[in-house]
């Protein structure tokens, strides 16, 4: 039985069909074939080449091409073809050398950090870091000049240099692919690590390292090249097409064409990685995305993973702007799984309410998503245009605003309006549609008589309920909760949360949950982006970010709760406001406000760190905060 659970995990993308729909495309036929032709043509120079590379014919020096040398003769009268071949036998050798090391170091490490977490991935970080601001040419040179002529060393060394930067790419792809769901079921079949790692995760990431490895590739040739332009390849009378070049170099007042071969040679090769690399990425993410998933139950558990493998909502780099070229929310990046309950925290005038209305298209007249991918079921949003997006309104994604009685017509009965969306979602006769509206009533725990009453007639909470049987009528599988809970006393706030937790189990739902309150968020949410003057300042689990904040501002935010305070003490505040959008400071946003505050804090855009999986942070003092949210002494 084991087996077949483990085929059944497994069972996502075969590698043969991978590369034959790879190899079916017509931009891979040209550049795999110039390589092959180059990888063939250098094995079997010995058997193919016309000359022996060092033989010399005086008596036509620097020619061009003829019918006795094909591609001319260099300033000895040695035949350029020849030395061409010969010389891809070393160029084409020092590059894979370089690749192969790139590989093994780099995604053996990124792999293992990323899927081991803890310690390892603690120490790769530090390493990757120190690594990455080394001066890799500089160090380069500093090799040659302690091994000489040891080629193979000086290109291990290039590859070992060269490494962490997809170290860096492969780990964060493997944090992602980690939590996926046949990656869990994988582990509960009680398959080991390796064929876990091997089966269901390299496959997934296999996409950026065949781009980065074909990047790499091409580069490994030109600073082959380079070097031995420098003279510090293979010396003379070996050839390489560096060293070609470097002799056409010196000669190019007397023959120019003597530079057209080995750089033409050199140019398409480089090329050729580059265009491969990206039809075998593309070919791979067409054959492994629709498959791996296992079959969804039919209502989600009501805990939730921490970071979907498929977002039903992801929101990438988003920037919105008002008129007057206003910007009000810049580089958010959010995510949201089916079923997944997901909070958005901040004060009035952050940019929560407005990020959320940005995915319906519902900004004031003149604003726009500006910048940025907004994807909705796989669908991007922002390309699809104004008429698909109104059609996921009310349909695919609902929302509940913060003021339930204003949303509802006055003149109106409550019946009369959900009514209006049960027909314009599902038609049918008059019977029917009322049947649909009192069963909507019913699911959100109304009398059926509430259908008779108008707006005024309904309490806080009843109107709220009412908000959510409309938001229902289109049987969503977004909603977006804008402060649901914000003028309910306690009991009727437990009661809606416990009303949008049962119909986020029975339908599969998503919810967007906006809010300022904590206490709803540990009670609702399981993950919780952190926004201030339109930055995500913080991101994570739930759990962690209330025992661990890795941002001032979601520590001050945790110490204006009134059940955190000690008994007796003063309640925390955070000095300060909102700063209003467009004299938002140049760095950190929070930095006028921050007790942590340096000048390197505004002296630059402050990038994401994240300093435990799936917890990221944009603060460059994270690590002064200890667990409770107290600052660590210095």
């Amino acid at each position: 039985m084991t087996a077949g659970i483990e085929e059944f995990v497994a069972r996502g993308v075969r590698p043969g069909r991978r590369w034959r729909a790879a190899l079916r495309r017509p931009l891979a036929l040209l550049p795999l074939g110039y390589l092959a032709l180059l990888v063939t043509g250098s094995v079997l120079a010995p058997v193919l080449a016309p000359d022996s590379p060092v033989a010399t014919d005086l008596d036509d020096v620097l020619a061009g091409p003829g019918p006795r040398h094909v591609l001319g003769t260099d300033a000895l009268g040695r035949d350029v073809l020849t030395r061409l071949m010969y010389g891809g036998q070393i160029s084409l050798l020092h590059a894979g050398i370089v690749v192969v090391t790139v590989v093994g170091v780099g995604v053996t490490s990124g792999i293992v950090a990323g899927y081991l977490d803890g310690w390892f991935d603690r120490a790769f970080t530090w390493v990757v870091d120190v690594l990455l601001a080394i001066p890799v040419l500089m160090t380069l040179l500093v090799v040659l000049a302690v091994v000489g002529e040891h080629q193979t060393v000086v290109m291990v060394a290039l590859g070992i240099l060269v490494s962490p930067g997809l170290a860096r790419v492969v780990r964060g792809a493997t944090l992602a692919v980690r939590k996926e769901l046949y990656v869990a079921a994988a582990r509960v079949c009680g398959l080991p690590h390796h064929r876990i790692v091997t089966a269901h995760v390299l496959p997934r990431i296999a996409g950026p390292i065949i781009v980065q490895v074909s990047l790499l590739a091409g580069g490994a040739l030109l600073i082959d090249a380079g070097l031995s332009y420098l003279g510090f390849g293979a010396q003379p009378p070996d050839p390489t097409w560096g060293d070609m070049i470097a002799q056409a170099a010196s000669v190019i007042d007397r023959q120019p064409w003597l530079l057209v071969p080995p750089g033409v040679v050199l140019g398409l090769a480089i090329l050729a990685f580059g265009l491969l690399g990206d039809v075998v990425r593309d070919a791979t993410a067409e054959r492994t995305e629709p498959r791996h998933h296992l079959p969804r139950p039919p209502a989600p558990s009501l805990t939730p993973r921490d970071e979907p493998s498929t977002a039903l909502l992801s929101l990438r780099d988003i920037e919105v702007t008002l008129p007057g070229d206003l910007v009000v929310v810049a580089g958010a990046d959010l995510d949201i799984g089916r079923g997944e309950a997901v909070a958005l925290v901040g004060e009035s005038g952050c940019g929560k309410s407005i990020t959320g209305r940005a995915v319906l298209d519902l900004l004031p007249a003149g604003g726009a998503v500006t910048a940025g991918s907004l994807h909705f079921d796989g669908e991007d949003l922002a390309l699809a245009g104004p008429r698909a997006v109104r059609a996921l309104r009310g349909s695919r994604i609902a929302l509940i605003s913060q003021n339930p009685v204003g949303a509802l017509d006055p003149v109106f009965t409550v019946g009369h309006q959900v009514d209006e969306l049960v027909r314009l979602r599902h038609g049918g006769t008059r019977a029917r549609v009322r049947e649909r509206t009192l069963a909507l009533l019913r699911d959100v725990n109304l009398r059926e008589d509430v259908a008779r009453r108008y707006p005024h007639e309904l309490s806080g909470g009843m109107a709220q309920r009412v908000a959510i049987a409309m938001a229902l009528a289109g049987e969503p599988s977004l909603l977006i909760a804008d402060e649901p809970t914000t003028a309910l006393d306690a009991s009727v706030r437990a009661e809606v949360l416990a009303l949008l937790r049962r119909l986020r189990a029975e339908r599969g739902m998503a919810i967007l949950l906006i809010t300022h309150d904590w206490a709803v968020v540990a009670d609702f949410c399981r993950r919780a982006y952190v926004m201030y003057a339109g930055h995500i300042v913080e991101s994570g689990p739930v759990g962690e970010l209330l025992t661990r904040p890795r941002h001032p501002y979601t520590e001050g935010l945790l110490g204006a709760m009134p059940g955190r305070a000690p008994r007796g003490s003063r309640l925390a505040a955070i000095p300060g406001s909102v700063p209003e959008p467009g004299h938002w400071p140049r760095g950190c946003h929070f930095a006028p406000r921050c007790p942590l505050a340096t000048a390197e804090c505004t002296a630059a855009p402050v990038p994401v760190a994240e300093p435990a999986a799936g917890h990221r942070t944009r603060c460059l003092h994270h690590a002064k905060l200890s667990p409770g949210g107290e600052r660590a002494s210095a």
